[in-house]
């Protein structure tokens, strides 16, 4: 298997073919090869079924045809960009968790086929982005973010442990060679806030977090904004204009597994533009 390839999870959905035009873009821009995924049962089920008598299921040429397609496609997009694809005889979310062990991204689009789309891959989306091990994005929005048309990579900032986030936030800035936008809201205790917080503690919080970056990625214009209000309804709005938002994750155990917060979940679901949910070890 290539080293940290940007794995792409595809359904045939024209939501993960848009998920595979933007992987491939990011592939390009880190310099990094792509892996193209399609999770299915199918190839298993043509392995164990008898071929005398009976009528052999479709469903694993179907997943070879569509990454075919979706190859050719990103192929023409990127060039320069190696490309390799598998169909993988496991359920989608414990794929794309098995692929996360060796990318050094996952990709994944915001809906996918059939009438329950928006649930399902939604289900996955959120699924894989709460117990990955690397950054998981979900490629949403509209045609502009998507295409970079805002020259500008937005980071959340709740607090100062999000430094994963931060670094992800910086490298994506400096390939895209674009401004990073930092957003951290607070609100006073009588708002519901925590501690004695205002203007200025907001302001030092940013300081503080985007120190390191601004060391390593001098080239990289940062736009700082502590911002009075709730942190969801700030991000919200500024990803309105701008082509990437990241989160840092700190995911809640939950009797059911892994999760993650309110925030994340609201920011996965309504975005206009692609969010890259970044897990802080």
């Amino acid at each position: 298997m290539m080293a940290h390839p940007i794995v792409v999870g595809i359904d045939g959905s024209e939501s993960s073919l848009r998920a595979a035009d933007w992987a491939v873009d990011a592939a390009d821009r880190r310099g990094r090869e792509l892996r193209m995924v399609y999770a299915s049962f199918w190839e298993q089920f043509e392995v164990m079924s008898p071929s005398v008598g009976l009528s052999r299921p479709e469903g694993g040429m179907m997943a070879r045809n569509v990454l075919a397609a979706a190859q050719q496609r990103v192929s023409q997009r990127r060039p320069a960009v190696k490309v390799s694809v598998e169909v993988l005889t496991q359920p989608p979310i414990p794929a794309l968790l098995e692929e996360a062990g060796s990318a050094s991204m996952i990709v994944v689009g915001s809906r996918g086929r059939g009438q329950l789309a928006g649930l399902l891959l939604g289900t996955v989306g959120l699924g894989v982005a709460a117990r990955a091990t690397c950054p998981v994005v979900v490629v949403r929005g509209a045609e502009p973010a998507r295409e970079g048309y805002f020259q500008r990579v937005l980071v959340g900032i709740k607090d100062v442990d999000r430094p994963a986030a931060v670094a992800f936030a910086f490298e994506e800035a400096d390939a895209r060679q674009c401004e990073l936008r930092a957003v951290h809201a607070w609100l006073s205790p009588a708002e519901g806030g925590t501690g004695r917080q205002t203007e200025r503690t907001a302001a030092d919080v940013l300081a503080r977090s985007l120190a390191p970056g601004k060391e390593r990625h001098p080239d990289v214009r940062v736009v700082e904004r502590p911002q009075r209000g709730v942190q969801r309804s700030a991000l919200l709005t500024a990803a309105e204009t701008a082509d990437l938002l990241v989160l840092g994750a700190h995911r809640r155990a939950t009797p059911v597994g892994l999760h993650l917060g309110l925030t994340s979940h609201a920011l996965l679901q309504h975005a206009a533009c692609p969010v890259a949910v970044v897990p802080e070890h």
